[in-house]
């Protein structure tokens, strides 16, 4: 997988303003107001006037964090990606077997997904404001899934292949029927049929065979 980078400062530096605890605190408001505004009027309709006041800071104040609305879209991006991501390996670890690891992430993944729409939303908009943001979204999925496909195929757990293929296909799988059943549904998790049919067509891509 090629590597790529993530927009911000420099790795191991606080971010800008975020120094100080109270510093740190204003600016996960702004960008959980950032991910109500995105993700109720877009991209183009949102603004840092109303990402402020959401956040409840004066708009000369975001500019202490931020320098402008695409630094802050790219970084809801990241954020959305580091806690989805850790969402589903927190899940996944209690699994003892990659069967189990896998209905455990998916389980998690469809449950982030209905607290946090912008998952979808945020998202699909990134591939026209910023396509560099969706690649580092999609690659950094990928990459631990990957990893975690290795494993279980040098265990014999489950069938050989190109994990990375595996995983893209099988990311695809969760992805598309939470949007069907979550976003577009008119519930808020995913229907109990849905999940363990899903997860029927899981099990038979990871079969091991002969």
């Amino acid at each position: 997988m090629t590597d790529i980078k993530a927009p911000g400062g420099a790795e191991g530096t606080a971010p800008r303003g975020a120094r100080t605890e109270r510093g740190a605190r204003t600016r996960t408001r702004l960008l959980e107001a950032a991910e109500q505004v995105f993700t109720e009027l877009g991209y183009h309709e949102a603004s840092i006037v109303k990402v402020a006041g959401a956040a409840g800071v004066a708009p000369g104040t975001f500019y202490l964090y931020f320098a402008g609305k695409q630094e802050i879209f790219d970084e809801l991006v990241e954020d959305l990606n580091r806690r989805v991501r850790q969402a589903m390996a927190d899940a996944a670890s209690r699994g003892r077997t990659r069967t189990e690891a896998e209905r455990l992430g998916f389980e998690a993944f469809f449950r982030f997904t209905a607290e946090h729409p912008g998952l979808y939303r945020v998202i699909r908009q990134a591939e026209f404001v910023s396509p560099q943001a969706l690649r580092l979204h999609y690659g950094r999925i990928v990459a631990g899934y990957v990893r975690g496909l290795e494993d279980a195929m040098g265990r014999g757990e489950i069938a050989t292949g190109d994990p990375e293929v595996l995983a893209w296909a099988l990311m695809r799988v969760g992805e598309m029927n939470g949007l069907r059943w979550i976003l577009w549904g008119d519930t808020d998790e995913i229907p109990a049929h849905v999940f363990e049919e899903t997860m029927r067509f899981v099990q038979r891509a990871l079969e091991a065979r002969p």
